[in-house]
């Protein structure tokens, strides 16, 4: 956690109602808050849960080293963790199910050399907006596809930071949590698959998380996906060649885990639509086969869209969309590629804490009807917290309205789009006149920050 105010309540609750004997669990609460008051907040929920007998700790760093992986790897140097053979890691915005661990836990019984138990991602907010609606088209293929597929043929995918359990044996022999990158979870899941530890992936699991509602989160967060890969793709190309695993995973660790999300598409997007398609109406000499154009991206949206059936009147925005988001990916992929500074930035998605809390306090009786069950979740049980809460009460400040921001490159870009469209019609190239409208118009809008919600 970090200064996340809005869901550090049903996070934790959600975690400390595991079906699980408790004599053989900890839950432990890692906050890098730098915020005051979230830090007492964040205190008051985990005394609550202490005083009702679960068992958990907060730890909290002064110094944010490392982000995410110096925060894990903190945890994971503990005397208490040799007690525990297993880990399950969950980011601040997911609520697993009360069955979670009856669910994971038991795949690796009998299965030695299992290392990870991987669930799907469920989102609470797939429909709030537009924004959240295209996401999810993309991380449905990601999770249907890519990561069922892999785990079914060859027991390796990518962790996803979350929602997953690891053996503690695992990350301990494949080298644990480095802060060499902004992807700790991928650098992790390369190492250990280098090791020889199999993946399992279930996709009948599902841990309710939430997406970036506004575009500015969604822009810092892709940057970060598409940065981080190529950092870790620079350090370990080598120890990938010199492992002992197979030719064919090799293979599949270089072109498709890495190289085929992350830096050809981005490229083959950003530079056929983005810079040679507008340059072509400008040289009559030069022509783009329709095909190229229309067929190929067509195709793969359908095949990227096809499971999120119910997606699919959003085909063509999400074509559009896409080849916009493709500008971010290509600079984050450049800046990774290159280890510019930016690669090494770490922005917490902002998160709005969008789940129930009747479904939390539907959980909490659920799963112990001995516990009191007429205070609600919301309210801080702990009496210790409750003076410095009051006093936080009285200081606290309104917060101001965000206004829209302007991304200069995508307005540059949507400029010249809709200059290349013009030119077209000019020269009477319908089929490339209606894309590169289209095209401009969608980097218009986003370029004006009109896309999803206007989060303060």
């Amino acid at each position: 956690m970090c200064n996340e105010r809005e869901v550090y309540h049903q996070s934790i609750a959600t975690v400390c109602i595991q079906d699980w004997p408790r004599e053989r669990m900890l839950v432990q609460v890692l906050d890098d808050s730098d915020d005051l008051e979230v830090q007492l907040l964040i205190k008051a929920e985990v005394q609550k849960w202490q005083q009702r007998g679960v068992p958990i700790v907060y730890r909290h760093r002064l110094i944010r080293t490392g982000y995410k992986a110096g925060n894990l790897k903190s945890a994971m140097s503990c005397d208490y963790v040799k007690n525990y053979e297993f880990v399950a890691i969950f980011d601040a915005d997911f609520q697993p199910g009360p069955d979670f661990l009856k669910k994971t836990i038991p795949y690796f019984k009998g299965n030695d050399d299992l290392g990870l138990v991987q669930t799907r991602w469920s989102f609470v907010n797939k429909d709030e907006n537009l924004l959240t609606r295209l996401q999810n088209i993309n991380l449905s293929f990601h999770f249907e596809v890519e990561q069922q597929v892999n785990g079914v043929f060859i027991n390796f995918f990518g962790f996803n930071g979350t929602a997953g359990v690891w053996r503690i044996t695992a990350l301990e022999e494949c080298g644990g949590w480095l802060e060499r990158t902004t992807v700790e979870d991928m650098d992790v899941a390369v190492r250990a698959h280098l090791c020889g530890w199999k993946f399992i992936y279930l996709n009948d699991v599902k841990c309710l998380c939430e997406l970036p509602e506004s575009y500015e989160a969604y822009k810092k967060q892709q940057h970060r996906w598409h940065s981080g890969p190529m950092q870790l793709f620079r350090m370990c190309f080598v120890d990938i060649l010199r492992s002992k695993v197979s030719v064919t995973k090799k293979a599949n660790l270089i072109f498709l885990f890495f190289l085929l999300r992350k830096l050809i598409l981005p490229f083959y997007s950003f530079t056929l639509f983005c810079i040679i398609l507008p340059l072509t109406m400008f040289l009559p000499e030069a022509q783009i086969p329709a095909w190229v154009v229309c067929y190929v991206p067509g195709v793969m949206s359908v095949l990227n869209i096809l499971p999120a059936p119910r997606s699919f009147p959003f085909i063509v925005p999400y074509l559009l969309f896409e080849n916009t988001m493709s500008v971010t990916k290509f600079n984050a992929m450049i800046s990774g590629l290159f280890q510019f500074g930016s690669s090494y930035e770490w922005i917490v998605t902002k998160k709005l804490g969008r789940s129930s809390e009747a479904d939390l306090v539907a959980y909490e009786r659920e799963a112990d009807p001995l516990l009191e069950t007429t205070a609600g979740l919301q309210r801080s049980a702990s009496e210790s917290g409750l003076a410095d809460l009051t006093k936080l009460g009285t200081s606290k400040k309104p917060g101001k309205r965000r206004r829209n921001r302007l991304y200069r490159k995508e307005l540059v870009i949507a400029f010249v789009l809709l200059t290349a469209s013009a030119r077209s019609l000019l020269s009477a190239q319908g089929i490339h006149f209606y894309f590169l409208l289209f095209q401009g118009i969608t980097f218009l809008v986003v370029g004006l920050d009109l896309i999803g919600e206007q989060v303060s």
